[in-house]
């Protein structure tokens, strides 16, 4: 078994490779497991490597117990430009793409919060694996985050364009009853004691089978969707930097 560790200020991402199975957990629970832009490049580099190890069938990313990602750290957002901001942005997007363009299967497994980025990275995952805990949403519109065409695509290809509006048209956030009708999440469980016997099994049943066969569907799918990233402007200068410090600040934002 090999074990490797990134460590953040308060927190940690860590890689556990084991039984044809790569296990990369988010842990920083102070912050609901809100990643750092440095998180972000570490997470994308993780995922990147875990191809090198031919050991590995599958990978798992999950957050630390009771939580899956609150998304990006919104008090180092008030501590940049707008342009550092954009390029913070850019890097959430290479580790979604990482983890969309590896050839192994990845699997989510959503227990808690997927909120803002943490919802869109949980997306970018192949399956997603649920509990009661569920919670999913992307609230951008307190915080002036103007979210890019390969962003929004991640949640039109599941939920469709008019859901997805009304989505970061209202800041609705959905419990585990509404991800499951609208399947956002796969396969539910009742409790937590479920979830890793689940995770375990359903990761099992794939590195059983023929990694050409999972690959092999994973890039057709992939290339159905013709998924393009362009450049993008991903927040607004003005309702950014006031949604960020609302946000900190925990109260309403006061939009022009």
């Amino acid at each position: 078994m090999r074990v490797m560790i990134k460590r953040v200020t308060d927190g940690k991402i860590t890689l556990q490779e084991t039984s044809k199975m790569a296990i990369i957990t988010m842990n920083r629970p102070a912050s609901r497991n809100a990643l750092t832009s440095d998180m972000w490049l570490e997470l994308a580099r993780l995922v990147k490597s875990v191809e090198s190890n031919p050991k590995n069938k599958v990978v798992i990313l999950k957050g630390a117990r009771g939580q899956f990602s609150a998304g990006s750290d919104i008090r180092e957002f008030t501590q940049m430009t707008a342009d550092e901001a954009n390029a913070a942005f850019e890097k959430m997007e290479d580790a979604m793409a990482a983890i969309e363009n590896i050839s192994l299967p990845v699997i989510g497994v959503i227990d808690g919060p997927a909120m803002g980025a943490g919802f869109i990275l949980s997306l970018a995952c192949d399956i997603r694996i649920g509990t009661r805990n569920t919670k999913m949403g992307i609230p951008v519109g307190r915080l002036g985050i103007t979210l890019g065409p390969s962003f929004v695509q991640r949640i039109v290809r599941l939920i469709g364009p008019s859901r997805t509006k009304e989505l970061v048209y209202t800041g609705k956030i959905y419990d585990y009853h509404e991800a499951k009708q609208l399947g956002l999440v796969n396969v539910f469980v009742e409790n937590r004691e479920e979830l890793e016997h689940t995770c375990l099994k359903t990761a099992g049943i794939m590195a059983d089978q023929s990694m050409a066969s999972l690959a092999a569907v994973k890039k057709a799918v992939h290339l159905c969707e013709q998924q393009t990233h362009a450049p993008w402007k991903y927040i607004d200068p003005v309702d950014f930097h006031e949604g960020c410090l609302s946000f900190v600040e925990k109260r309403k934002p006061h939009f022009g």
